[in-house]
């Protein structure tokens, strides 16, 4: 199980996890239960730049249609293939083998985005 305190959080529902320069970017559960089942996702390419706060992909589920936000700036270094390929991932394990993206970013970005007591403020106490 993955530590969700140790995670960082977006108000676009994104959590994202740091090691060394590498931020492991997914979806959180909370936003994973709003879609409903994920059919469908987009993803950018390995190599790509992406600017924090800009739509870098997309994720479609049997209920709507979301957007995938950069949580940072930085290069995507690695897009989830097994995602794309079986996008139920997202819902079933959206902090495991669900996650969308690695970027390689500047860590001190990282300390700007929400801890885990924000995120669950912004969501109105769901944990």
């Amino acid at each position: 199980m993955t530590d969700l305190n140790a995670l960082k959080y977006t108000a676009e529902h994104e959590w994202v996890a740091l090691e060394g320069d590498i931020a492991t970017v997914g979806i959180t559960d909370y936003a994973a239960d709003k879609l409903g089942d994920v059919v469908f996702v987009e993803l950018p390419d390995a190599g790509s730049a992406v600017i924090a706060a800009t739509v870098v992909g997309e994720i479609e589920s049997t209920k709507s249609v979301g957007e995938l936000y950069a949580p940072l700036t930085g290069e995507v270094v690695e897009a989830n293939d097994a995602v794309v390929d079986d996008p139920a991932l997202v819902n079933s394990d959206p902090f495991g083998a669900g996650w969308l993206i690695k970027l390689r970013v500047d860590a001190a970005a990282v300390a700007e985005l929400l801890d885990r007591d924000g995120y669950v403020a912004l969501t109105g106490g769901a944990e």
